[in-house]
């Protein structure tokens, strides 16, 4: 098996995602340190949390110089999760303005309910509009996945934009550039088609 690297930089429960990628036969390890990152074949970045606290605890840890190391010159293939998702992103406003991790160009906003009033945070199921290839094969259209969450990522690019979801207006629900994806839902909360997910990953 190849080894899956789940960071663990304090800011989500990585039991779930864990035995998420065990049951879809993947043969993950908790990342504690940076050092952890170079037997991986693959990298996670899981979250829950504020933008600014999230890459605090990423510098604080030491993680930044070894991801950018593995992901942008080794080609690690690399999916964020989440708040993982929103890091990729350069810059963030939650928790006051951060500059993030960059693998994708573009800003994290949050998400404007309009004349919809629609709750934030958003919480629930939800579908999400996919090309069916890549992270997202062998699934339906508009199948549902679940999310909580405030903010979304909007890339600078249309060409990194994966999928999208029909709430507060439309937002980007999933992001990929080269080696490097993000989904703005939790796959190991999402049943069967985020296990699909899941698998598609490992198999990249």
């Amino acid at each position: 098996m190849n080894p899956v690297a789940v960071i663990d930089y304090g800011m989500s429960n990585l039991d779930s995602v864990v035995r998420a990628l065990q049951e879809c036969g993947g043969d993950p390890f908790v990342a504690q340190g940076p050092d952890d990152l170079e037997r991986a074949a693959r990298i996670i970045l899981p979250g829950v949390g504020t933008f600014a606290d999230g890459m605090k605890n990423i510098r604080d840890r030491g993680y930044e110089g070894p991801l950018r190391e593995q992901v942008l010159r080794n080609r690690i293939p690399f999916l964020g999760i989440c708040l993982g998702m929103q890091l990729l992103a350069g810059r963030g406003d939650e928790g006051g303005e951060t500059a993030g991790l960059g693998f994708i160009p573009g800003d994290v906003r949050r998400l404007d309910p309009g004349a919809a009033r629609e709750r934030i945070p958003h919480v629930g199921w939800n579908e999400v509009d996919h090309p069916g290839s890549g992270l997202f094969s062998g699934l339906a259209p508009r199948c549902d996945f679940y999310f909580v969450h405030s903010y979304v990522v909007v890339p600078s690019s249309p060409a990194d934009v994966l999928a999208r979801t029909p709430y507060c207006g439309g937002f980007v629900s999933a992001v990929a550039r080269e080696n490097v994806s993000g989904v703005q839902f939790h796959p190991e909360k999402s049943q069967k088609a985020g296990f699909q997910v899941l698998r598609n990953f490992l198999g990249l």
